[in-house]
């Protein structure tokens, strides 16, 4: 359904350590560009740059970034690779009920202010 989710920056070094260490997690391996760094999937591409208009980066009210995860494992080793990489705590790892099935998931906020999370199936107890 997505080519691609671009998400701006004012710091792309402070970006691509937090996104390198976050889409690490996932298996996603960054590619340095000129003004940021690209996550490129088969399904799609996530790129983390500063804005083409040169204005800097403001966050948008109300956006989340969701990405796929694993299993419960990968979505804890994200959310702890992204608070040592500069992010903050917008939701500790568990069970939402709100979400459709009560997914396993956690949210973070990126250097810039960007919402971002990661979900994976409720499959049963978390170990």
């Amino acid at each position: 359904m997505f080519n691609h989710v671009f998400l701006g920056t004012n710091d792309i070094e402070k970006s691509r350590a937090f996104y390198d260490a976050t889409m690490g997690k996932l298996g996603h391996a960054g590619h340095p560009l000129p003004h940021g760094t690209v996550y490129p999937t088969e399904q799609g591409s996530l790129i983390v740059a500063k804005p083409a208009n040169g204005e800097e980066a403001t966050v948008s009210n109300g956006h989340t970034l969701g990405l796929k995860a694993a299993d419960y494992a990968t979505v804890d080793a994200w959310h702890e690779a992204g608070l040592a990489a500069g992010g903050t705590c917008e939701g500790q790892p568990g069970f939402r009920e709100t979400s459709p099935g009560n997914m396993y998931g956690a949210y973070l906020r990126d250097p810039d202010g960007n919402k971002i999370c990661v979900f994976t199936p409720n499959v049963g107890p978390k170990a």
